[in-house]
């Protein structure tokens, strides 16, 4: 089943992202390490993990204060 990465901005609303598809939760969080920064710099404040339809888990890209 494949894992893909959802975008999201500071309203919740979707933001268009790279549509990359990974066959394993671990390869998907091993480049979402190496590709957060790009993301957050071009608006992307929160990203959600997902198996197929399934929602695993979101996470915010905003610095922690």
């Amino acid at each position: 089943m494949p894992w893909s990465w959802r975008y999201e901005g500071v309203d919740g609303r979707p933001v268009a992202g790279p549509t990359e598809t990974f066959s394993s939760q671990a390869d998907a969080e091993s480049w979402i390490g190496q590709a957060w920064r790009e993301l957050a710099a071009a608006g992307v404040t929160k990203v959600v993990l997902v198996e197929d339809d399934r929602v695993d888990y979101d996470m915010s890209l905003l610095p922690s204060e």
